[in-house]
């Protein structure tokens, strides 16, 4: 072998093992597999010629305790990874729908919804005595949260939230199926646009009874378990 190749050889095996190390040493999740990115962008080209790719708002897989929150494709899932370091925290349903503020968000559960005064595109859900053990028979039933963010145009202008739930709500009662707005992609920084999609988190409450960050991965529970949703041979998230 030529020197040059072999030193190119050398230089290839060095990189990967850097970017791979990397991953591991800060904790990162699992990196989306290229199929995920290219399935993504088929999804965002055509939707509408992989109906079966499609998650429905409003549905029940099996005898889950939460309903889907939204039409859509399941692109990014909890641990997921899209840099070192970073661990997604909930799952990310992309709708089918080519415009914002179409795609609808509905409540998975009963429970109390609050909208911080700041907030442009979110909305969290307060259940309290969840029957935890009807998801994992090692946890107890106890409070959490459900989460549900970008409902906002992508500079932050529109807010897609229902007009019932106005900045200031705080502790109002929502029966789960209940419409809370519809998909946007606010990133919560103007220019950055995430794609159009629903960000949905289980999330632990704290000791005093409010919610702990959503941002941090250990603040929060698979969500997957909780709708019933596994992934089948080709990747593909389906109701179990």
């Amino acid at each position: 072998m030529p020197k040059f190749l072999l030193w190119g050889f050398f230089v290839l095996i060095g990189i990967l093992v850097v970017v791979i190390g990397s991953w591991y040493l800060l904790g990162a999740g699992t990196p989306p597999a290229p199929r995920q990115i290219s399935r993504l962008r088929t999804w965002f080209n055509d939707a509408a010629s992989h109906p079966t790719w499609s998650l429905t708002a409003g549905t029940r897989c099996g005898d889950a305790p939460m309903l889907i929150p939204t039409h859509g494709y399941l692109g990014f899932g909890w641990d997921d990874s899209f840099r070192p370091g970073h661990r997604h925290s909930g799952l990310d349903i992309f709708g089918p729908d080519p415009e914002n503020n179409v795609t609808p968000i509905v409540a998975a559960y009963d429970g109390y919804l609050t909208r911080e005064g700041g907030w442009k595109s979110t909305v969290i859900i307060r259940h309290p005595n969840f029957p935890l053990g009807e998801v994992n028979p090692t946890l107890n039933t106890q409070q959490i949260w459900t989460y549900y963010t970008h409902m906002a145009s992508a500079d932050g202008a529109v807010s897609y939230i229902d007009e019932a739930f106005p900045p200031g709500t705080f502790e109002v009662f929502v029966e789960e199926g209940t419409l809370l707005g519809r998909q946007g992609n606010w990133s919560g920084s103007p220019g950055r646009p995430t794609g159009r999609h629903l960000h949905f988190s289980v999330v632990k409450s704290k000791i005093d009874g409010g919610y702990y960050d959503e941002r941090e991965i250990d603040n929060t529970f698979e969500p997957t378990q909780f709708l019933g949703l596994t992934q089948d041979n080709s990747g593909i998230w389906r109701c179990q």
